[in-house]
């Protein structure tokens, strides 16, 4: 798949000087760091995030405390209170399950919640997008910050601080910090419980 976009990009290029046609590139990762609705954006998703992640880790630690509390009493219940305990915690446990699948899962209510936050704030940089190269009449503008990425960047070529512009940010007063990585979207993995390590790790 990777060299097939390799192969698109290079078939592009070719084709675009040979027919004299302007390609640009811009930064997308810095462009949105730089924007306060991404920003704000990024922050109410950490604060569903943490507040879906502690729903998770309550259940997973109901859970544990149930378990303790079967070990500890196992040998004075019979065998059919023992059936009874077990029955219950694996009840939990799958319920427990669930829940997080539903919040974090593919498709579930993070990613859901994702889309909608971040909606407002891709349409308003895709409008800039549009704009720029319609004013400075490019035929393609690749983003350098995507899977894709670029075979070569010529500076020259770099339309960021025009989108910047329309998008109302200065681009010298980020020129300082532009150095600085941008912080990346939270990120939950899917099937992830609270009694493993990397899911409040993605939260931070």
């Amino acid at each position: 798949m990777k060299k097939f976009f390799i192969l698109l990009v290079l078939s592009i290029l070719w084709q675009s000087e040979a027919s004299a046609q302007k390609i640009g590139y811009t930064d997308m990762e810095f462009i949105t760091s730089k924007m306060p609705e991404y920003l704000a954006a990024q922050t109410e998703m950490k604060k569903f995030s943490e507040k879906w992640a502690k729903e998770i880790q309550d259940k997973f630690g109901e859970i544990d405390r149930m378990q303790r509390a079967y070990m500890a009493e196992e040998i004075l219940l019979t065998e059919e209170l023992k059936r009874k305990r077990q029955s219950e915690i694996k009840e939990k446990e799958l319920e427990a399950g669930e829940y997080n699948s539903k919040i974090f899962g593919m498709d579930g209510l993070m990613f859901q919640k994702k889309k909608e936050l971040m909606k407002p704030v891709l349409e308003k940089v895709q409008r800039a997008v549009t704009k720029v190269c319609s004013q400075r009449r490019l035929d393609f503008m690749f983003d350098k910050s995507s899977d894709i990425g670029m075979l070569y960047t010529n500076p020259k070529h770099d339309y960021s601080d025009y989108v910047m512009e329309e998008l109302g940010i200065d681009p010298k007063a980020n020129k300082a910090s532009g150095s600085e990585k941008p912080e990346q979207p939270v990120n939950v993995p899917a099937n992830t419980s609270p009694k493993q390590k990397s899911t409040t790790s993605k939260l931070k």
